[in-house]
């Protein structure tokens, strides 16, 4: 079998033989392109020494970059494309469960291939022919859609303990199936999964999460007993039952609202949410006198739970807070006998710019409790009732307001707590009745307030 291959790779080979040496595609490059994939990273094998490799390449005109060099890795930019080039080795002792103590090059392309993961990834591309290396069978098992462990799946995995994750995310991503001596080797290596940073299951989570079907899988990390490892809040939820209008249990049901948002190409902060929206009602859950569970302010207790899970797998600030303040808005009830400064408040309390991302997150939530597609009628309702008032154009934020912190000043309210206290309060003014946001009127609201405070003092 051979492969189409790009001319710059042919070039790039072309110039490795000149020398008498040996170069390869390799990994995920080779398995995308099988699968009729776009590519796009190359990542070369050659039976090169980095030095080797660097003097071939600057003398065809190109740049290297030695940016893995103690594992015999270098970055090359040739003719506006790059490439990592890695001389064949193969890898021994891997004590901190995630990279090898000892990297020993090797003489063959099998010998390299030997210490790849999965099956799929352990397929190379003999430079310039497109020659199909395929000693492990990777070939046939993309076409049976199996992921599949280079031999034994246990030594595999005890090596380093990213890889449970890799197989499980692979499985999301590519809609494969785990080969059951892979899967049931998983467990068993639970301990060396244990050692990888957060970092780096942060990043396998976002790509479950950005799959067609995230559920996929989340359901497999909780089978195989990752999830309790690195989210153990969201495993807990398996088996909480709600009576109701809920048909799932809060794990499926959570699961569910995640697919919901993956199908309708929502944000990453988005399927955050609807996967972590309702962690807080194992910890809330009571049983009514009706004989029906209540989860009363799990949306905040959710709210920090979340909050804490985050900061653990070192998300950024900014999409620490975004699912935070979504997940603690989500539990909003809209009656059509809100008055115009119910809605302002809600406004207020979600956050103009936050307002789509909400709804979205109830959409999610409302598909999840039943499984089945229909617009909650109540948000449209809503949805309808903040255009009308957004469209009046009224103060929401202290910086709307007729005054600000100097016009105080200059009626000798001093600067400080106090300060801070009267504009709040003159915004609750303003969002009961907008007709009071005027210089004249807010000004003597404050005076009175200052005086108030001030009595007795």
């Amino acid at each position: 079998m051979t492969a189409a291959i790009h001319p710059i790779l042919k070039e790039i080979a072309l110039h490795f033989n000149s020398r008498g040496k040996q170069v390869y595609l390799v990994g995920g490059a080779v398995r995308d392109m099988l699968r009729g994939e776009k590519i796009h990273d190359w990542d070369l094998a050659a039976d090169a020494l980095p030095e080797e490799v660097t003097a071939i390449i600057k003398a065809a005109g190109g740049k290297v970059v030695p940016t893995g060099i103690k594992h015999g890795t270098v970055t090359v930019f040739y003719k506006k494309h790059s490439a990592e080039i890695t001389t064949f080795r193969t890898e021994a002792d891997y004590t901190d469960g995630r990279r090898p103590d000892q990297v020993c090059f090797a003489p063959t392309i099998e010998e390299d291939l030997s210490r790849r993961d999965f099956t799929m990834n352990a397929i190379a591309l003999r430079l310039p022919s497109g020659e199909i290396i395929d000693p492990f069978g990777g070939v046939r098992d993309i076409k049976a859609g199996i992921i599949r462990c280079v031999g034994k799946a246990g030594e595999r995995f005890s090596e380093d303990g990213l890889r449970p994750l890799r197989a499980v995310r692979f499985a999301a991503q590519l809609g494969f199936e785990l080969e059951k001596n892979t899967m049931d080797a998983i467990p068993s290596a639970l301990s060396i999964s244990a050692k990888v940073s957060h970092e780096r299951v942060r990043d396998e989570i976002d790509k479950i999460l950005a799959s067609s079907i995230p559920s996929r899988g989340f359901l497999l990390l909780e089978k195989t007993g990752l999830l309790g490892l690195f989210l153990k809040e969201l495993a807990a939820c398996r088996a909480v039952v709600q009576k109701g209008c809920h048909r799932f249990d809060v794990l499926d049901h959570s699961l569910l609202a995640c697919d919901y948002a993956a199908r309708n190409g929502y944000s990453h902060e988005l399927r955050l949410a609807s996967l972590l929206h309702d962690v807080g009602k194992p910890q809330t859950r009571k049983m009514g006198e009706s004989g029906i569970w209540s989860f009363h302010r799990h949306e905040e207790i959710g709210a920090d739970m979340c909050r804490a899970i985050l900061c653990r797998l070192r998300y950024s600030n900014a999409v620490i807070d975004s699912v935070c303040h979504l997940i603690k808005e989500h539990m909003f009830h809209y009656t059509p006998d809100w008055k115009d400064s119910a809605v302002r408040r809600f406004i207020v309390r979600a956050g103009e710019s936050n307002l789509e991302d909400l709804y979205r997150l109830r959409r999610a939530d409302t598909f999840a409790h039943s499984g089945e597609e229909n617009e909650p009628y109540a948000l449209l309702l809503l949805a309808n009732r903040v255009e009308e008032v957004l469209a009046q154009g009224r103060a929401f934020s202290v910086k709307d307001l007729a005054v600000c912190g100097d016009d105080l000043a200059a009626i000798g309210i001093k600067t400080g707590k106090n300060m801070g206290i009267i504009l709040r309060e003159l915004l609750e003014t303003v969002l009961d009745d907008p007709a009071q946001n005027t210089r004249e009127k807010l000004l003597e609201i404050a005076g009175k307030m200052y005086r108030q405070m001030t009595d007795g003092i």
